[in-house]
């Protein structure tokens, strides 16, 4: 094996990280750093119960900070991100040996639910374009979750048994070159607190021209949206659709940003008086109503004016 370090972020993982580290202690020479974002539960305990070097930071400084944090303590020739709700079951090799070849800057593996099932739709998927965004903002792929857009982005036309040169593989299972991380100045941390960091960090490995491979040797089972379930829900729309004006911002031109903006605006709009027809809380309209001031001074200063305003 490779000099293999593995960074785990957590938040209120008390549930899940025991399992995830007992598991990542069977992987050989690999070196574990946790980097708790000022969790508030058992999950500190949990790790030190295992001897596993922890990083225990004050306040939450957001997933992307957290990562390189991380990956900067560690100095690790090769990387494996792990969420907390991870399990991995084997092949960490094959990621490790697939990022050894020449030109390959990271890679995925396959993630399974409970049942062993592959997460499909979720373990690979393309990037987002701005109508693949504008379909969601929209609530399009709810209404149809099965149109030719969904479909697309979310890779079901792949066949998750075979290697294969992806977009983005999931950041729950994620491998990269420490050289890849330096070279591209390591995570965004403006995608503040969480959300498409990972899609960024690989669309701007791809622009570096480096390849992405998902190899499905390596396996982990994986649950998913732990902390973010804790989340109330006025708070992960904020976020998110913060974080999807950053992307945008950031990949997509002027006119696409501004429409998908106009998308959110809309699909905001419908979100509010669906929440008020329903009696939602007074919180879930502030926080929409705060998105769409968010998405109006995109359209009004430009996408990447924007990525210097701060939402709290």
């Amino acid at each position: 094996m490779h000099d293999l370090g593995i960074v785990i972020v957590t938040y209120n993982s008390q549930a899940e990280i025991g399992p995830c580290l007992d598991a990542a202690l069977r992987i050989p020479q690999a070196r574990i750093v946790v980097v708790d974002n000022a969790s508030h539960d058992g999950t500190r305990t949990e790790v030190e119960r295992r001897g596993v070097a922890l990083l225990a930071n004050a306040e939450n400084r957001g997933f992307a900070a957290a990562v390189n944090q991380g990956v900067r303590a560690i100095g690790a020739e090769y990387v494996l991100l792990l969420n907390p709700d991870a399990m991995v079951e084997g092949g960490v090799e094959d990621l490790v040996r697939c990022c050894s070849r020449s030109n390959v800057g990271a890679a995925g593996g396959k993630l399974v639910d409970l049942e062993g099932r592959p997460q499909t739709g979720f373990c690979v998927r393309r990037f987002p374009s701005a109508v693949t965004l504008a379909f969601e903002a929209l609530l399009l792929n709810r209404l149809w979750p099965r149109n030719p857009i969904n479909r697309r982005y979310r890779c079901l036309d792949v066949d998750l048994s075979m290697p294969a040169r992806v977009e983005q593989p999931a950041g729950a299972f994620f491998l990269f070159r420490h050289e890849t991380w330096v070279r591209l100045g390591g995570f965004d941390e403006g995608f503040y607190p969480l959300w498409f960091e990972d899609v960024d960090f690989c669309k701007r490995a791809r622009q570096a021209g480096l390849e992405i491979w998902y190899t499905p040797g390596a396996v982990a089972k994986h649950t998913g949206g732990h902390s973010v379930s804790g989340l109330p829900l006025e708070v992960r729309e904020l976020y998110w659709y913060r974080s999807v004006i950053r992307y945008a911002a950031k990949h997509f031109p002027s006119w696409q940003g501004r429409l998908l903006s106009l998308a959110v605006i809309l699909g905001s709009v419908i979100r509010m008086l669906y929440g008020m027809a329903a009696g939602r809380s007074r919180g879930v309209l502030t926080a929409y109503s705060r998105v769409i001031r968010l998405a109006g001074r995109c359209i009004w200063f430009g996408p990447r004016v924007t990525l210097s305003f701060h939402v709290p």
